[in-house]
């Protein structure tokens, strides 16, 4: 009797193992299918989550390396030039980088600022788009300046007398119509925005009816006085062998603040002028 009840109790051991043994395999085959079927659609929301958005700053890094890795266009700056930003965005990054100019070098600068907000300021809109075509996980927007290169010397001469071109007035870039120096047609997330590093490579600077590059730098000096947050901005401004980028460096951005130089680009850290003496000076320098 005892051991016909032995060999039941065996019997139902055996067959409960079983049951889970099948249920086991029967998951894994499951789990499989699923895996394999997210595979296949490789645009679902979920693969996605597993292998990292293309807005993830690691992949954008990865198509960056693949990017230059496969491509002979390389960036403008040379390697002594690009330094002089890379060195203080590695201490720096994650932050805030306002780029004008969207170029060869516009995915490098991304990926040196990862997980951090870096927007391009691009005029030529046909250019603007044929990037983001290749580059979907960079941030451009297209602005149209007010000036034009054949205007620099007379409005370097004249901003003084124009009481809204004033530093000490404190008067919002985005409301200043008088100063035609002053960018006020940027998307309302640039005037939000704290700035740590700002990059003028841009606009064009080299023809008469060119935009140049005097209302960039400009405005970059009153973003930078206008500094609410702790530190300095630092500005670096591309081109500086040519008579108006170096004329309006000296003049809004101060040889004062002058950090390095390095072949034809030239580092500046802006101090914050609010509420300190210098936020009363109409002088820029």
């Amino acid at each position: 009797m005892k051991s016909r009840m032995k060999d039941n109790d065996n019997v139902r051991l055996i067959i409960n193992k079983t049951k889970y043994l099948i249920i086991g395999v029967g998951g894994l085959i499951a789990c499989g299918l699923f895996v394999s079927t997210l595979m296949l659609n490789i645009d679902s929301p979920l693969i996605c989550s597993f292998a990292g958005s293309r807005n993830d700053p690691a992949n954008a890094q990865l198509e960056t390396v693949l990017h230059y890795a496969t491509s002979r266009m390389v960036p403008q700056q040379t390697k002594e030039e690009i330094k002089l930003s890379y060195d203080v965005l590695r201490k720096r990054a994650p932050c805030n980088f306002l780029v004008f100019g969207l170029g060869l070098d516009s995915q490098m600068w991304n990926a040196f600022n990862p997980g951090g907000k870096t927007i391009f300021l691009e005029e030529d809109p046909k250019w603007l788009q044929n990037v983001l075509q290749e580059a979907p996980f960079l941030r451009g927007e297209y602005i149209k300046y007010r000036t034009q290169l054949t205007e620099a010397d007379e409005l370097l001469n004249s901003y003084k007398f124009e009481p809204d071109c004033d530093p000490s007035k404190g008067i919002p870039l985005k409301q200043n119509e008088k100063c035609k120096l002053a960018l006020n047609m940027l998307p309302d997330e640039v005037y939000e925005t704290e700035w740590d590093l700002i990059m003028i490579d841009a606009p064009k600077g080299y023809f008469a009816e060119a935009p140049g590059r005097m209302a960039a730098i400009y405005s970059a000096a009153v973003m930078a006085r206008n500094r609410k947050g702790p530190g300095g901005t630092h500005v670096y401004l591309h081109d500086v062998d040519r008579k108006i980028e170096k004329t309006y460096a000296e003049e809004f951005l101060c040889r004062k603040n002058l950090v390095k130089g390095e072949g034809r680009l030239w580092h500046f850290l802006i101090p914050s002028a609010v509420n300190t003496p210098a936020a009363k000076s109409k002088s820029f320098c």
